[in-house]
């Protein structure tokens, strides 16, 4: 039997990712939206496609929560995005309502459902998502390291001039400019960075990987980045969906790992069929455990501020 896969905002984000679990064949698709037909025409066009692809997902778009029922997961894109200027903080307010609404309704309409929140802020997003569904911590989870990842490889596999599929990294922390790539546990072919390039040009990556969401958004003048987070989240959701337990950063509820309690910060987490079956607690020096620290604390901080 078909999973249902229902994804929360047609915009950019939102209809890539229905897109590519479309054409993996991950499930039946419902892509939903408050704009009135908008998804209904995504979710057509998205359909009309399979057959060129050669995948029979049903791909539905709609305006009713009725057609999300009993979802096996949910992906939660909706909110407004990053404009320049803004930093995802700013966000905040303006998104908390929005992922509340959604939240209520995942809970009456698929209270057993898998959850990954993409919209930002995005930890503290997964938390209004937690905390509003009363789901357990297993079934909500942050899109964060796996795309800080990826830029962090991205970035280095330009430096270096050598293919990405080579090269293995580790982000940690709250998806903002606090994150905190981890050099020490970054690889080419198994070489560690720090034997290949200086510490000023791997600082200098570092600081890019940090930025690396706001140099989108100040390029693109209009929005945020899309491609890269969409393909994070099918990563995440075909690790759960084929039960393939990938070991990815992810962002998750913490009680007491690290030392955090309280917050979602992105960690290595393996996801199964159950969402997270199990935080890896890695050995960190002190510098890296204060900085990670440090990242949860400005989780926090916004945190503070919601009005639940």
């Amino acid at each position: 039997m078909k999973k249902k896969i229902t994804v929360i905002g047609a915009g950019h984000v939102g209809e890539h990712v229905a897109q590519r679990l479309a054409h993996k064949e991950l499930g039946d698709i419902i892509l939903l939206d408050i704009i009135e037909d908008m998804p209904k025409g995504k979710g057509l066009d998205m359909y009309q496609a399979n057959p060129i692809y050669g995948s029979d997902s049903m791909v539905l778009g709609t305006n009713s929560y009725d057609d999300t029922k009993n979802s096996d997961l949910v992906v939660l894109t909706a909110g407004l995005p990053r404009k320049p200027g803004m930093s995802r903080s700013d966000l905040l307010d303006m998104n908390t309502e929005i992922v509340k609404g959604c939240s209520e309704q995942i809970k009456k309409t698929s209270p057993n459902a898998i959850v990954i929140v993409v919209s930002n802020p995005l930890d503290v997003m997964a938390y209004v998502t937690l905390k509003v569904t009363g789901f357990p911590k297993h079934r909500v989870i942050g899109m964060a390291g796996i795309l800080d990842t990826a830029r962090f490889r991205a970035f280095l596999a330009m430096e270096l001039g050598v293919s990405a599929a080579s090269i293995n990294t580790l982000v940690l922390g709250g998806h903002g400019d606090s994150m905190v790539p981890l050099p020490r546990y970054s690889t080419v072919g198994g070489i560690p960075i720090t034997e290949l390039l200086s510490q000023d040009r791997i600082n200098a990556i570092v600081d890019r990987t940090r930025q690396g969401g706001g140099e989108i958004v100040k390029l693109l003048k209009t929005g945020s980045a899309y491609y890269a987070p969409a393909d994070a989240c099918v990563e995440m959701t075909e690790s759960i969906i084929k039960d393939k337990k990938k070991v990815l950063p992810c962002s998750v509820y913490l009680e007491g790992e690290y030392g955090i309690k309280g917050c979602f910060v992105g960690v290595p987490v393996k996801l199964g069929i159950n969402g997270i079956e199990n935080i890896y607690e890695i050995k960190l020096d002190a510098a890296e455990i204060d900085a990670l620290k440090k990242s949860a604390a400005a989780v926090m901080e916004d945190q503070s501020r919601l009005k639940l």
